[in-house]
């Protein structure tokens, strides 16, 4: 009964040690290798998540047969599918810029509570004076960078749904791709719809038409800037 015990208690040891595995790799640009910093990483499985350093390289605990998303504004979003715990390289292909991706809900129009939704990350993110660890450890600073993530997510999200589609065109005399284009290049900041009224938006909006007019045909478009860059 006693080597039972044991052995029961060397297999669950076993098996916490293997949930928590932690695998690294790094993203990079599809075609010139180009390293992708803040790519949002997603464990679909565990529900674990994290993001890519300046250098393109992450860490997140996972295990064979789960799926890990990657996705950042701008990039077609990829899977992979995790079949071993070796060192992973994923490529992100380019793609015309349009409005803001969608890079931690399916649905935009749907409401984000991180805090709701990642509650451990703002738990980690905090920072206690006799706690040296909540200063220097990896999951303290890696769900600091998180916090800030969101942040920048949620404001994204309050941008959106004052400075749309339906809205813009109704003020600006463009359809399809070229309002798009003129949306992606004038994008009032967070900041500016917050500080100001709406008579204000609507003078930024026009405003931003008749320098957008202004500007040469090839720097209107968006998608030839992106390809003339590369």
């Amino acid at each position: 009964m006693k080597r039972l015990s044991i052995t029961l208690l060397f297999l669950l040891a076993c098996g916490c040690l293997y949930a928590q595995t932690l695998v690294k790799g790094q993203v990079v640009e599809s075609g010139n290798g180009i390293r992708l910093e803040n790519v949002f990483v997603k464990d679909m499985t565990n529900k674990q998540i994290t993001l890519t350093d300046k250098n393109g390289r992450f860490a997140i605990n996972t295990e064979t047969g789960h799926l890990l998303i990657f996705s950042l504004p701008g990039y077609v979003a990829d899977t992979l599918y995790v079949v071993d715990l070796t060192q992973k390289h994923v490529e992100l292909k380019n793609q015309p810029i349009q409005l803001r991706e969608v890079t931690i809900t399916a649905n935009r129009e749907s409401s984000f509570d991180p805090h709701k939704e990642y509650p451990e990350v703002y738990e980690k993110a905090k920072v206690y004076p006799l706690s040296p660890s909540t200063w220097f450890s990896r999951d303290a600073k890696n769900a600091r960078r998180l916090k800030r993530y969101f942040q920048t997510e949620q404001e994204e999200r309050i941008v959106d749904k004052v400075f749309t589609r339906a809205y813009v065109g109704s003020l600006v005399p463009l359809k399809g791709q070229e309002l798009e284009d003129f949306m992606t290049l004038f994008r009032p900041s967070y900041k500016f719809i917050t500080s100001n009224n709406s008579e204000s938006l609507v003078a930024y909006i026009n405003d931003s038409y008749k320098k957008y007019k202004a500007l040469p045909p090839e720097k209107r478009s968006l998608a030839k800037l992106d390809s003339l860059s590369h």
